[in-house]
């Protein structure tokens, strides 16, 4: 009898009704809505909204803000985008992703003992995308100077209460910060004493960043000055920052510290605006980025999980985890080999990898039983009338592409790597969300990061550089589509996400988190379009997450980064004897007592005409609506 109760438990629903309790309240709008990851950087948000901005202002606002507080992003990172113009009523991409430097080569990173490029400092960078971002998007959808929209970011660089995380993040790091001359000057405001970080409430301010900002913002008004449109004075700010003075600056600066940027590099990059990707989920169509970063990854689970009665499993019991657990699985193993930047050959099998019968196939591969420990990329090219030009690599890999067999994981993917504390931090490693919407239609959502602490300022701009190099790999083996290159963007884990029911916007969310990141959308979307919950409760819920993949941040060796077959992060409040039976079916457990985000998201409620606002109870994620 024991034994049946149990079974029963772990099988059992568990969701939260509409009047349950959340640790945040809801926040709920008519006019608009600005949701990112510091109160500061939403209140530069509502700031831009007052100023009779639309969300794509407030957006650019919190975007500007969230950078000159180090919200583990900075000025020289990289912004990736979601926008719908209620215009077109369509939904458009931005890509703002840097690319790889001249110089920046497999042999070049091999030649310094490298298995994947380093972690920090200046050869982990990128070209600064975040500036380009900001400023096509202000240009082209915004309806504010940037002058106005950037003003609370300059006020906040000429000083601004700096909180405790970062505060003390730049204390644990100052070790590494001092290796590096420009960012010593700026971070370590108390050289010599025992603690040389600022204090939590202390006015940190940013002189050389204020200069950059300020130059930009003189840029705009003289071109206006001479008669020029308002889009036109913006981009005469991207000019300044990638060709002029600015760029010559951080080109000097980066030069000097060892980085291998050069001023033709940031002359020729450019951002793109792009057609993002879409899978349609119940009736629901979800909208995600092209395969440089790993948003289709989601969208691939979606149409594997769409073979399944998740509702009648119930959230989070045993069948759930498990059969959610190994969609992941599967998905993670295409993103692995398959993803890389499509401006570059050879071509992404994408059609294949979205394809409804691709996803029955591979939904087939799920044991009901047990973990597959051995799951590999499986073969989509005859699923958009290709032969796969890789399965002689995939062979040597070990994997096995007959799909009457399992797929299985070759040797040096099951092996212990380094500690499973080690994995689980780069598994984690965070960024910042920003989302907004206003009453006209316009929608964004934003997954920006790059830049973060501790990060290596270049010369006297006061810009951190990205730190993104380090998601290529060197070794065709590994993922013939994200082998390093001049000019090349790297596959990033970085994933806004929008979705749309019956033509309308329907939900807008985005979290930080690494790998972790489409794990935890997945989970909340299926929160809320399955189980019913509230975008507030959503975004609080218990998530789980899969180490069994590749990592793509942190440390520079192979071990560093191996999958952990079978490994998942449950909740502390898991239910004794859900983690019994998912031990039987070979897992191997870890808890913690937040494992949902911090998850930002707005939800358009139709029936009433008005926004909802999520914003997750872990980290510092804050939101206001009017």
């Amino acid at each position: 009898m024991k034994n049946i109760i149990a079974l029963l438990l772990s099988f059992a629903v568990v969701v939260p009704t509409l009047a349950q309790q959340t640790q945040k309240p809801p926040l709920h709008g008519k006019n608009w809505m600005a949701i990112t990851g510091k109160p500061l950087a939403a209140t530069a948000g509502a700031m831009t909204f007052q100023k009779g901005g639309n969300a794509v202002d407030a957006a650019c606002a919190m975007l500007a803000a969230t950078c000159t507080m180090w919200d583990v992003l900075s000025w020289g990172g990289e912004t990736q985008a979601l926008i719908y113009n209620p215009k077109t009523k369509k939904v458009i991409a931005i890509n703002a992703m840097g690319v790889a430097p001249t110089g920046a080569t497999p042999e070049f990173f091999k030649s310094k003992g490298y298995n994947f490029p380093p972690e920090y400092g200046p050869l982990a960078a990128t070209t600064p995308g975040t500036p380009g971002g900001l400023l096509y998007m202000l240009a082209n959808y915004g309806t504010l100077s940037l002058e106005q929209v950037i003003a609370p970011a300059m006020e906040m660089a000429a000083g601004y209460p700096i909180e405790a995380q970062t505060a003390n993040s730049i204390e644990r790091e100052k070790e590494r910060i001092k290796q590096w001359p420009y960012s010593k000057k700026v971070f370590l405001t108390h050289p010599g004493q025992k603690r040389e970080a600022p204090e939590a409430g202390e006015i940190f301010v940013q002189k050389d960043l204020l200069a950059t900002l300020t130059k930009m913002v003189e840029a705009e008004r003289a071109a206006l000055k001479k008669g020029k449109s308002r889009k036109e004075a913006i981009m005469a700010a991207y000019d300044r920052f990638y060709t002029g003075d600015i760029a010559q600056e951080f080109v000097r600066g980066s030069k000097e510290q060892g980085g291998l940027i050069t001023m033709q590099d940031l002359a020729k990059w450019k951002p793109i605006e792009e057609d993002p990707l879409m899978v349609t989920y119940k009736g629901i169509d979800v909208y995600k980025l092209q395969p440089w970063t790993q948003g289709p990854v989601m969208l691939q689970a979606l149409n594997i999980l769409e073979n399944f009665d998740l509702k009648k499993m119930g959230y989070n019991s045993t069948q759930y985890i498990h059969t959610v657990y190994q969609a992941m699985n599967l998905s993670f193993a295409d993103r692995d080999f398959y993803y890389g930047d499509p401006a570059f050959a050879p071509q992404e099998p994408i059609k294949g990898l979205l394809s409804k019968e691709y996803a029955k196939q591979r939904a087939s591969l799920i044991q009901q039983n047990q973990n597959n420990p051995k799951i590999g990329p499986g073969d989509p090219y005859p699923f958009e009338g290709r032969k796969n030009p890789y399965l002689k690599l995939l062979k040597e890999r070990g994997y096995e592409m007959d799909t009457t067999k399992r797929n299985f994981a070759p040797s040096h993917d099951i092996r212990n790597g380094s500690s499973m504390v080690d994995y689980q931090n780069r598994l984690l490693l965070g960024t910042t969300t920003v989302e907004a919407a206003d009453k006209d239609g316009w929608v964004v959502s934003i997954t920006p990061s790059g830049g973060w602490l501790p990060a290596c300022i270049a010369g006297n701009t006061g810009v951190g550089m990205s730190q993104r190099m380090q998601s290529f790999v060197l070794d065709a083996q590994l993922n013939p589509f994200n082998v390093v290159a001049p000019g090349k963007r790297p596959r990033v884990t970085l994933t806004p996400s929008m979705a749309l029911k019956d033509g309308q916007p329907f939900l807008s969310f985005a979290v930080q988190g690494g790998d972790t990141q489409d794990q935890n959308l997945l989970q909340f979307f299926l929160n809320m379009a399955e189980f019913g919950m509230t975008v507030q409760q959503a975004s609080e819920a218990a998530n789980f997450n899969t180490n069994q993949l590749w990592l793509s941040l942190g440390g520079s060796k192979t071990n560093d980064r191996k999958p952990k077959p079978g490994h998942i992060l449950l909740h502390d409040s898991t239910p004794a004897a859900v983690r019994d039976q998912l031990k039987k079916m070979g897992y191997t457990l870890t808890f913690d007592d937040r494992t949902s985000g911090p998850i930002n998201a707005i939800y358009f409620d139709r029936a009433h005409g008005s926004f909802w606002g999520g914003s997750s109870n872990h980290g510092e994620d804050y939101g206001i609506g009017w």
